[in-house]
């Protein structure tokens, strides 16, 4: 069996700042053979996603447009988490603001990384509880979000029929069909 070699950074700099993420440029030397390569990284603030669970049993999601694939998606509420925010804190904003909902019942179910090849952050995927709409949402001057309730059944017929292609998304759901079957055993 073989070892991975790693990529010692010899410098790094700040090549762009695109307002939401910075790109970073490293200089590397491989360990095993010395061998030098520049790589490119996405800096960028963790991000939080909330399943929001209704006392009914429904899913609280969101379409919006996305400019990367210039269509509307469907998705879970959530953001990037603010300088000094914690992970919660983030979650229980971007729900609150993305839908009107709130909940008093949160788990952390999981922590992923987006795309560790080209990403440097953190996704922390939240499940909230009996949660209740409490106001109007209030978006940034960006969004454009209508909220939709779906059972879990619709959400995975929708994943599997490839209308949710959102892989944080989907990583959301993994995480919560996990959580279910531990929090079944621990009973």
């Amino acid at each position: 069996m073989s070892k991975v070699d790693i990529w010692n950074c010899v410098s790094t700099e700040q090549i762009a700042d695109c307002r939401v993420f910075r790109v970073r440029q490293d200089h590397c030397i491989r360990n095993g053979n010395g061998q030098t390569s520049d790589f490119y990284v996405i800096e960028s603030p963790d991000w939080v996603n909330v399943i929001p669970v209704t006392g009914e049993g429904d899913i609280v999601m969101i379409e919006q447009f996305r400019q990367g694939t210039r269509e509307v998606t469907l998705e879970l509420p959530g953001g990037m988490i603010d300088d000094g925010e914690e992970p919660e804190a983030a979650a229980r904003r971007e729900l609150l603001e993305e839908t009107g909902y709130t909940s008093t019942d949160w788990v952390l179910i999981g922590a992923s990384r987006p795309n560790p090849a080209l990403q440097s952050n953190t996704m922390y995927h939240y499940l909230a509880r009996n949660c209740k709409k409490t106001s109007e949402i209030s978006l940034d001057e960006n969004e454009s979000i209508a909220a939709k309730l779906v059972t879990r059944d619709e959400a995975e017929t929708l994943i599997a029929d490839g209308t949710i292609t959102h892989s944080l998304v989907v990583a959301a759901f993994l995480y919560q069909r996990i959580f279910d079957g531990r929090d079944r055993i621990s009973q």
